[in-house]
């Protein structure tokens, strides 16, 4: 039964994936089914071309990357792919609060022979390491009330040398029906088929979203949306280095 949704009201409910004593069993589902909706939304394909060109500009160096809030790691797994088939060189590490999706994401890790890095942290209990050329966040944001979500920001911000990119979800109505419609075709996970509508009321609209960045010092952040309801924030730090443009047909710039 779908419950009553309103785009102009944001509500932050608990998810369940959030509760600290959730069976690792359910967890893991969970994260399967997240996976496979990431996969079918391509929320990589909207890091990707900031990333890349910053790889371009570092080489031969390599560029560190550093996922917040990674759970299941299936992000950096697809941008470590993504990477290797442009023959460009990338760091990739992930942090997440939860043990339990940081074992589960070095574990699929190992077992795919990616060389890529968990550990636990939690952003908002303490500062990130300020060694990386991008921190990025997927799906993490809306997770967070007002003062948290600034909080990580700017934490973000802190430890990025170069650029910030956070990918969530805008809430909208056809992104409420469209969580309800493929939480349920593209995982059986309970755990998901809860949280992915709470997920959308829960999210940022745009204005809301660019409030957050002005708090958090992130001046000049752009926004721009992309299909399936899904929106890209990039913060660059001045001077830093400036990257071409890159326009995607499915996208639509809103700020610059």
């Amino acid at each position: 039964m779908l419950l009553p949704f309103h785009a102009g009201t944001r509500c932050l409910e608990p998810e369940i994936m959030d509760q600290p004593d959730l069976a690792a069993e359910r967890h893991h589902h969970a994260l399967r089914g997240l996976e496979r909706i990431n996969r079918w939304s391509g929320s990589v394909r909207l890091f990707w071309p900031a990333l890349c060109q910053l790889a371009e500009q570092a080489a031969p160096r390599p560029i560190r990357v550093l996922d917040v809030g990674s759970g299941g790691g299936d992000v950096l797994r697809s941008l470590r792919r993504r990477a290797k088939g442009a023959n460009l060189a990338m760091i990739l590490e992930g942090c997440d609060r939860s043990a339990a999706a940081v074992a589960y994401a070095q574990e699929r890790a190992d077992a795919d022979g990616a060389d890529l890095r968990f550990f636990v942290c939690d952003i908002l209990a303490t500062n990130l390491p300020a060694d990386y050329d991008a921190v990025v966040c997927s799906l993490f944001l809306h997770h967070f009330d007002e003062e948290q979500a600034v909080i990580i920001l700017r934490r973000m911000a802190a430890s990025a040398r170069v650029l910030v990119l956070v990918n969530d979800l805008r809430r909208c109505f056809a992104g409420w029906l469209l969580a309800h419609v493929a939480g349920r075709l593209l995982t059986t996970s309970p755990v998901v088929h809860v949280d992915g509508p709470r997920s959308v009321a829960a999210a940022w609209t745009r204005g809301e979203v660019l409030h957050l960045a002005d708090h958090a010092g992130l001046d000049g952040a752009s926004y721009r949306r992309y299909w399936p309801c899904r929106f890209l924030l990039s913060w660059q730090r001045q001077g830093a280095f400036v990257w071409p443009r890159v326009e995607d047909p499915r996208g639509s710039a809103n700020r610059g």
